[in-house]
């Protein structure tokens, strides 16, 4: 297949998206970037990587952040950490607090923000250094050291945290939130302001296309039932209330951010990362889920 070829082509069309989308500007330090921006990265577990546009400009992750949390949790605890955060789309906003009541502080899936903070809390009381060992561990799926916190989007996310504050409260008081909530959301939000390259994160993605094994150094990272699972997690719930729509128009397992990423994979072939800030009315990057639609369709597979 040449990549190169397909992806310079869809390059070109989804860039006809610019203006039609909206950056987040919830989070304020987000809200300065410039719109007009695209990046593709494609690589393969055999070492090969193909790119269009703005690959190397570093942006905020955002909640693709969750899925790093999740592997490091879930290879540690295994399946006793679905009895705390459940596995199925929510149907209500990535911040909502409807659903935790009714179902008493369990979260709906790991990838809405209740699921996330329930998952960020078992991080810090499996590592001393949480935030030293998240970092670590991106920066070791992805190949480089040029991976960081970006310190303005962490404080910028710090100051407008209330809602994942009250998420947080909320679900210490059904003793689900084990950790202290200061504590907590410091930390997620540094998670959360991870600023990596789309081509940084193809590469961190390679890890799930390799069935949990990371290709750069050949170190199992997650059993295969493990990758397994979290990829059916993404496939289900990766893209806020566009999830369903994603898998149907795209198929592939992946996540989103609100900063813009999107990144997928494709089992034992391919993970694939874009980026462009402007969103769609989901919380999306517009012109990244028009790209994905049209590659599966141009490459003629996806996992369906």
């Amino acid at each position: 297949m040449d990549f190169d070829k397909v992806i310079s082509r869809i390059y070109n069309q989804v860039k006809e998206y610019w203006g039609q989308g909206k950056v987040a500007d919830y989070i304020p330090a987000l809200a300065d970037i410039n719109p007009r921006q695209l990046g593709i990265a494609v690589h393969t577990p055999d070492g090969r990587s193909f790119k269009a546009g703005d690959t190397e400009v570093p942006f905020s992750i955002q909640s693709i952040s969750k899925v790093f949390t999740l592997s490091m949790v879930l290879r540690h605890t295994g399946e006793e950490l679905w009895k705390s955060v459940g596995r199925e789309p929510s149907g209500n906003p990535f911040n909502s607090l409807v659903q935790l009541e009714n179902e008493k502080g369990i979260p709906r899936n790991p990838f809405i923000n209740a699921g996330a903070l329930v998952v960020t809390d078992r991080l810090i009381s499996l590592y001393p250094r949480p935030k030293e060992a998240l970092i670590d561990f991106v920066r070791d799926l992805s190949g480089t050291d040029d991976v960081y916190y970006d310190r303005r989007v962490a404080q910028s996310e710090r100051d407008n945290a209330d809602r994942n504050m009250a998420l947080a409260y909320f679900m210490k008081s059904f003793g689900n939130i084990h950790n202290d909530v200061e504590t907590l959301i410091d930390v997620y939000c540094h998670q959360c302001s991870i600023a990596m390259s789309c081509a940084d994160l193809a590469r961190s993605f390679l890890v799930f296309a390799n069935r949990g094994i990371n290709p750069h150094t050949g170190t199992r990272i997650l059993s295969e039932s493990q990758s397994k699972r979290i990829g059916a997690v993404m496939a289900t719930c990766g893209f806020y209330d566009e999830s369903g729509d994603f898998a149907y128009r795209v198929g592939l397992p992946g996540k989103s951010g609100v900063g813009g990423g999107i990144a997928a994979y494709m089992p034992g072939k391919l993970s694939v990362a874009v980026w462009s800030p402007e969103l769609n009315s989901y919380g999306n990057s517009l012109a990244g889920i028009e790209f994905f639609e049209r590659f599966t369709t141009d490459i003629r597979s996806s996992i369906f």
